[in-house]
């Protein structure tokens, strides 16, 4: 028995956590630099406001029918996300976090897994305040399906699917596009040979649908069919790739702006790195101007890749690469809109091969370094300790005009309650 647990519009929630005055109006929050809806509210929903459209499109639905705006708050969110997800991790004895708002858990064996999941979801309600709908079928993909119904149309948010009659008929009104793992490619794939249900898509032989949608498509039709096909993965994956990159808020043209964009950001990679235990053999920047902007006379995309003598996480070394290869890069008769780094070739950092140059003595110092930095940043605040090169103007950061604080994670944004 397989579950899934889907907070609902988690963004949203977390906003109306700490803010009651905003819990029955409608909200959407915008992405980086306040442009796009990345997450809306039932109420918003329900006003047609369409994920991804653009926010100056619908400032007029917005001001009509009071709709409370959010920029992206991803220091809350993700601390709301840790812990939703360790309640849930209470509860079942395996889990596989998929994303910041879902998870899979092992309901095997239990007597009454849809009274458990009640509980569960009260619980991870009374203790976060965030709303979660819990969906529970013999196989992932159906439990998918299963806790679509439960967010759409049941009440209580907790549905078992489990009933072949049930199963087939809520397969012959699902759309094939609301399959997991179905995007727009394989949607117009498969509408051009007249499949438009999951239901007629597991109707479909074996061998067609492995030559239609590869081993894994034929494992995703035949978990529609009730045989489990994936496991849960319950063991921690390392990254393969680490990208760092923002939009800026005011564009950019001087080099000194620009190398603390990217410097912050190679910072930031580096941090990622230590923390999942790893170690980077190279480093990929790029440059980007605003395609859009056709009065500019360039239109330019520079990109660079630097391969590391020894793999590391190392702040100091990253940031130093990622600058050197800024310089060779840079052209000052362009304005630019992005900046970011990518780390690649990732290893275990117990697994790093040192080179004949370099010195284990200077490589423990820069650990140290990097752990004392690390330490104070978590308990002051992000980036209270930081490189020169960082900057302090950053003119360039996020556009975020109607942020919410961090209610959660920053000591100066507790709520204070009156006496």
């Amino acid at each position: 028995m397989i579950a899934l647990a889907d907070c609902n519009n988690f963004y949203a929630s977390c906003e109306r956590v700490f803010n009651p005055m905003v819990r029955s109006k409608p909200v959407v929050v915008l992405s980086n630099n306040d442009g796009c809806v990345i997450a809306r509210s039932n109420e918003a929903k329900a006003l047609g406001i369409q994920m991804g459209a653009p926010a100056f499109k619908h400032r007029h639905i917005f001001e009509k029918h009071g709709v409370e705006i959010f920029s992206t708050n991803f220091a809350l969110y993700g601390d709301f996300s840790s812990r939703v997800m360790s309640i849930l991790a209470e509860s079942a004895p395996q889990i596989e976090i998929y994303s910041i708002d879902e998870a899979f858990m092992d309901y095997s064996g239990l007597p009454d897994p849809v009274e458990h999941a009640q509980n569960v979801r009260c619980r991870v309600k009374q203790w976060t305040g965030i709303p979660v709908s819990i969906g529970l079928a013999e196989t992932k993909t159906l439990a998918k399906v299963a806790n679509r119904i439960a967010k759409k149309e049941i009440e209580s948010n907790i549905f078992h699917l489990y009933c072949p009659y049930d199963i087939k008929d809520y397969l012959k009104k699902l759309p094939v596009s609301k399959l997991w793992g179905v995007g727009r490619h394989y949607t117009r794939k498969l509408e051009l040979y007249g499949i438009r249900t999951a239901h007629e898509l597991t109707q479909r032989s074996d061998s067609w649908i492995q030559k239609h949608m590869s081993v894994v498509g034929l494992k995703m039709v035949k978990e529609l069919r009730g045989v489990p096909c994936f496991d849960l993965e319950t063991i921690w994956q390392r990254k393969q790739s680490i990208c760092t990159s923002r939009t800026f808020g005011e564009e950019v043209q001087h080099f000194s702006q620009l190398a603390q964009a990217l410097s912050t950001y190679a910072a930031m990679c580096g941090t990622k790195l230590r923390k999942q235990g790893s170690c980077a053999g190279i480093i990929t920047i790029f440059i980007l101007t605003n395609p859009f902007k056709h009065q500019y006379r360039n239109n330019y995309k520079g990109i660079r890749t630097i391969r590391l003598i020894t793999p590391t996480n190392d702040s100091l070394e990253i940031v130093s690469a990622s600058i050197a290869a800024l310089r060779s890069i840079y052209r000052s008769d362009c304005i630019y809109k992005k900046a970011g780094i990518i780390a690649s070739e990732i290893v275990p950092q117990s697994q790093v091969q040192l080179s004949f140059i370099d010195d284990i003595r200077d490589i423990k110092k820069r650990q140290h370094l990097m752990q004392a930095e690390e330490a104070v940043n978590d308990r002051y605040g992000k980036m209270k300790v930081r490189f020169a090169v960082n900057g302090y103007e950053r003119k360039w950061q996020l556009k975020q005009e109607r942020l919410s604080s961090c209610y959660t994670t920053q000591m100066s944004e507790l709520l204070r309650v009156r006496a």
